[in-house]
């Protein structure tokens, strides 16, 4: 009997989308299922380089572009509604396109609203069942919720109990969404390994955000009496890697790359997105969390964790070498890494059941 292929779609913003997949991608393999990639931009190239030997296809761009200025995001946001409307048409096409010639036998949609079909079983992942937007935080939950409502399941990579990392975001207290729990997703595994860095600056997200905490972190890390390995987080066809004064400097990493150097750091500094998040909880690492600013669920993240004694963190405009000294007085997200919570093959087999039909 042929395999099923599965078509795995995360969004292009920031590459946290894409590399939370990565988990999903390797579990459908060992599933005996084919997993068919489709993104665009850096998720893209990104999910290319981690899987060559699997098909990668294009799928219309949402183009999401952060203000220079952080109050002006949710305008710009509202600006582009009706192209971010016509991405979504385009994508439903796309994606019946792509079942039709591709021969796909279900969906796994990161956080793309058009990539779906009923045809096949479709699942939405996501960890913003409620998504903060400030004063529209209302709105745009029930945006969020009228999409999710259209996929035959939502996935949330999260624990399901009271003790979480995503907090209101993906813990309702009443929804009609049929929600299964993915528990802490990542595509790393803990090592003891020697400390080669005493910081691991690891950049992300949309431009100009990105570039503008990568000028801060040289200008206030140059004169730290430290090691420091700088991860860009810009995908580029090829690797570079160059030193600079006290740092080492590296444009993008495999995943793989990228363990080995997060398990030989003794302290990262990141911004809060929610898939570096469970990367450091199940790496167990010290973290300094600086949110995009503008970006309410970030800054939401950032805020709790420091709230509950787990990371310090600082908005972007005032960081400064010396308050990484706050780090020794936090317990670290290696908290969470102490509970049951990743998956395994048995539950994996259980979460495709959808695909398998039973």
């Amino acid at each position: 009997m042929d395999k099923k292929r599965i078509l795995v779609a995360p969004l292009n913003w920031g590459l946290g989308h894409a590399t939370r997949c990565i988990p999903v991608v390797r579990a459908l393999i060992e599933q005996n299922f084919v997993p068919v990639i489709a993104s665009d931009g850096d998720a893209l190239h990104l999910l290319k380089k981690e899987f060559p030997g699997l098909e990668h296809y294009s799928l219309p761009s949402y183009a999401i572009e952060y203000s220079k200025y952080p109050f002006l995001l949710k305008f710009k946001l509202l600006g582009n509604t009706p192209h971010i409307i016509r991405t979504i048409s385009k994508e439903l096409k796309s994606t019946e396109d792509l079942i039709k010639t591709k021969n796909i036998s279900g969906i796994i949609s990161d956080n793309r609203w058009g990539v779906r079909s009923r045809l096949v079983p479709s699942v939405f992942i996501t960890h913003q069942i409620q998504v903060l937007s400030g004063l529209t935080t209302f709105l745009s939950s029930k945006i969020q919720q009228a999409y999710i409502n259209k996929f035959d399941e939502c996935w949330v990579p999260d624990l399901p109990g009271t003790i979480n990392l995503s907090g209101k975001m993906s813990h309702l207290k009443k929804t009609a969404i049929p929600v299964k729990h993915l528990g802490i997703l990542s595509r790393f595994e803990k090592e003891v390994r020697p400390i080669d860095y005493d910081i691991l600056v690891l950049l992300s997200g949309p431009e100009p955000q990105r570039s503008i905490l990568e000028k801060i972190m040289f200008k206030e890390l140059k004169d730290a009496n430290a090691k420091i390995y700088l991860v860009r987080g810009v995908v580029e066809k090829i690797q570079k890697i160059e030193k600079k004064e006290n740092f080492t400097v590296c444009n993008f990493m495999t995943s793989k790359e990228l363990e080995g150097v997060i398990n030989r750091s003794r302290l990262v500094i990141s911004r809060s997105g929610y898939t570096t998040l469970m990367d450091l909880a199940k790496l167990g690492k010290p973290s300094f969390l600086i949110p995009t600013p503008g970006q309410p669920e970030q800054e939401y993240l950032a805020r709790r964790f420091r709230k509950m004694g787990i990371s310090p963190g600082c908005e972007q405009a005032d960081f400064t070498a010396e308050k990484l000294q706050k780090v020794k007085d936090y317990s670290g997200l290696g908290f969470f890494s102490s509970l049951p919570g990743c998956l395994g093959s048995d539950d994996f087999c259980r979460v495709f059941a959808l695909f398998k039909g039973e």
